[in-house]
């Protein structure tokens, strides 16, 4: 069965599996989640999608070809980029990785728990940052294959199986080692939901950006050996408060960040149930209560632009001296989201489940259609 007929053949069972408990869901939508993308790793469009050049943005000196590209957590092994390459992706985005190797999270006997909200256009998961560790990584980034007008970042963060300064100096050193692999920008996770990990509240977020300042942005200077600056962003949750964005951003620029990406999933399960239809309402408090993990897709939509226009309107008024950009994710699944992130300011988008949605319904037409409009 080809990869669009799978992906079809899987939309047209959501009703059907909405009528079985929920638990049974759960494990069906989890393993599926499984197949389809050990599937997905093996495709090859027919043949390659060229965008417009008008939707091309250039920020930090480095030229997307469109405003949209995949959000961490989709190729988390350096998986398929030749794959979105050649559907017209404007960048690709692999992890998030840490420096150890992760099986990710087992719960309730489910591996990677996932489930689905097909009429929602929504998703829950659970998976703790599955991954096979940087240094493996590192070697297929330097190792991948690139395409002009689409460049490769990395999203990466400080395990969760380390602790103190031990945590801090292995996080900066997947980051050299994928700046040495020749990867074109770095961003770090600060927002995972899966293994207790990022909260804004959290006193040390301070500490850990200026530990990351002082050992890895203090030293991108330009010298003999060293031949670019590589740009790095920092990803908060769009869970995060508005009235929080300010401060954020302040501390990433007087820091030497390049840009703040709002955002990742989202745990405020009762304030996402309103926008879940309510026949998987059931489905969605069976996954939340007994899995808990993060919340995706369109319920995001709102939090995801507010929290960006926050961020552009503070920039716009305080003028950092460097290069600095917003980058958007949550909820984007059409051609209006990235309109309206363009007429807040927002040059580059991120999405995850919209990429899947839109994908079951053209398959690697899935960018030429949205530019089509």
């Amino acid at each position: 069965m080809d990869i669009l007929t799978l992906a079809k053949w899987e939309k047209g069972l959501q009703p059907f599996l909405g009528t079985l408990p929920a638990p049974i869901v759960v494990e069906k939508y989890s393993q599926g989640r499984l197949d389809f993308l050990a599937q997905l790793k093996k495709e090859i469009p027919a043949e390659v999608y060229e965008p417009p050049v008008e939707m091309a943005r250039t920020l930090w000196g480095i030229r997307f070809r469109t405003p949209l590209m995949n959000a961490a957590g989709m190729f988390k092994n350096g998986e398929c980029y030749e794959m979105v390459a050649m559907q017209g992706a404007g960048g690709y985005l692999g992890g998030t990785g840490t420096w150890n190797q992760r099986a990710g999270n087992t719960k309730e006997k489910v591996y990677l728990p996932f489930v689905k909200y097909g009429k929602s256009n929504a998703a829950s998961n659970f998976l703790g940052l599955p991954n096979d560790g940087d240094s493996e990584n590192s070697i297929r980034a330097h190792t991948m294959g690139r395409m002009l007008g689409c460049p490769v970042g990395w999203s990466v963060m400080g395990s969760p199986d380390f602790s103190g300064e031990d945590k801090l100096k292995y996080l900066v050193s997947s980051m050299r080692l994928y700046e040495n692999a020749g990867v074109d920008f770095l961003e770090i996770n600060e927002s995972c939901p899966n293994t207790g990990e990022g909260k804004v509240q959290d006193n040390g977020l301070v500490e850990r950006l200026t530990y990351v300042k002082t050992h890895f942005l203090d030293e991108r200077v330009l010298d003999g050996e060293r031949k670019r600056v590589i740009p790095v962003v920092v990803k908060f949750s769009n869970d995060t408060m508005l009235s929080d964005v300010p401060m954020l951003v302040e501390v990433l620029c007087s820091l030497g960040y390049d840009g703040v990406n709002f955002g990742n999933t989202s745990t405020q399960y009762e304030k996402q149930r309103e926008k879940i239809l309510r026949r998987e309402q059931k489905l969605y408090d069976y996954f939340t209560q007994t899995f808990g993990g993060g919340v995706s897709g369109q319920p995001l939509r709102e939090s995801s632009l507010e929290l960006c226009a926050r961020a552009v309107e503070y920039l716009k008024k305080s003028g950092p001296t460097q290069e600095f950009n917003v980058i958007r994710t949550g909820g984007v699944e059409t051609w209006k989201d990235v309109e309206e992130s363009q007429r807040i300011g927002v040059l580059l988008n991120q999405w995850y489940t919209g990429y899947f949605r839109n994908f079951s319904e053209v398959g690697h037409r899935v960018y030429e259609r949205l530019w089509e409009r």
